[in-house]
C-alpha cells in the first residue's frame, strides 16, 4: 500500500513520525470514453490556446486568477514557505469525546503508522486515548489545504478522520416541520426495529450492483443479450399502518427462512 502522506502527530513536546495511508480503495467497475463510430478511446490533450501546442506535465505550472485573464503564478517552493513547522505537523489542538462531534463533518479516513522508532510513543498515545475514550482534535496541511483532523484510537492503530469546515457544509435545503404521530404507529414502528434487528457485521454486505454490472459485461463479451433482472412490481402501499404490518411480517418470513 502507497504512502498518502508523511507527518508526524505533534502533542507538547511529544513528536511521533508517522505515515497516512489510506483505508479504503475503488472496487467499482470503471469504463472508458470511445469514440461512437470508431470505438477508439477519446484522448485529452492539454493545449495551450496561444501556442497551439500541447503542454507536457512539467510545463504546468500553478497560477491564481486576481482578476480576469490575470494571473499571479506560485511555484512548489513559494508554497512551502508559506507553511510553518506547526502546519507540517498533525499538531494536536486538544482533546474531545468522539460524541461531541456531528458526523456530517467527517470526510476521509487513514490508517495512521508510526515510523521505526516511534512505536513506544504511538502506542503510549493509543492506550492512553482509549482508555480515557477520547479522540484528538489536530490540524495539518495537505498540498495547499489545511485539513481538520480527529485522531480516533481502534483496538489495533489510531485513523485520522478528515473533517469538513463549518462553512463547507451547507444547511438541510427544506426545513422539516415536526409532524405529529399516533401512539399506536409509533409502537408499530418499534416493532419493526425490533423485528429487524441484528447484530452488525460488515462482512455480510458486498456490492451486489457490482456483481451484476460485471456479469453483465461478460455476457456481452460473450455475444449474448443483457436481460432485466428487475422481475417484481414495486408494491404501493399507502396507509402507513398497513406499510409497518408488512414489513414485520416480511422481516418474520426471512428470519424464519434464515
Amino acid at each position: 500500500m502507497a504512502i498518502a502522506h508523511k507527518s508526524a502527530i505533534s502533542v507538547g513536546m511529544l513528536y511521533i513520525p508517522v505515515g497516512l495511508y489510506t483505508t479504503t480503495k475503488d472496487i467499482s467497475v470503471s469504463f472508458n470514453q470511445l469514440c461512437k463510430d470508431t470505438h477508439e478511446r477519446v484522448k485529452y490533450k492539454k493545449i495551450c490556446p496561444s501556442c497551439n501546442k500541447e503542454v507536457k506535465s512539467d510545463d504546468i505550472i500553478k497560477g491564481y486568477e486576481y482578476e480576469k485573464d490575470k494571473y499571479v503564478t506560485i511555484t512548489e517552493d513559494e508554497l512551502e514557505k508559506v507553511k510553518t513547522s506547526k502546519d507540517k505537523t498533525i499538531h494536536i489542538e486538544h482533546f474531545a469525546k468522539i460524541s461531541e462531534i456531528d458526523q456530517i463533518y467527517y470526510e476521509k479516513n487513514y490508517y495512521l503508522v508510526p515510523e521505526r522508532g516511534a512505536e513506544k510513543a504511538f502506542e503510549l498515545l493509543r492506550q492512553a486515548m482509549l482508555s480515557q475514550k477520547e479522540v484528538a482534535v489536530a490540524k495539518t496541511v495537505i498540498g495547499t489545504t489545511e485539513q481538520l483532523l480527529v485522531l480516533y484510537p481502534t483496538k489495533e492503530s489510531i485513523i485520522a478522520k478528515t473533517l469538513f469546515y463549518p462553512e463547507e457544509v451547507q444547511s438541510m435545503p427544506v426545513t422539516q416541520t415536526k409532524t405529529q404521530v399516533e401512539k399506536s404507529e409509533l409502537d408499530m414502528a418499534k416493532t419493526m426495529i425490533e423485528t429487524m434487528t441484528n447484530k452488525f457485521d460488515i462482512t455480510a454486505y458486498h456490492d451486489e450492483y457490482q456483481e451484476r454490472l460485471r456479469e453483465a459485461i461478460e455476457s456481452k463479451i460473450r455475444g449474448q443479450e443483457i436481460i432485466s433482472v428487475d422481475t417484481g412490481a414495486p408494491v404501493n402501499i399507502i396507509d402507513i399502518m398497513e406499510a409497518l404490518k408488512k414489513t414485520i411480517e416480511m422481516a418474520n418470513e426471512r428470519k424464519g427462512t434464515a
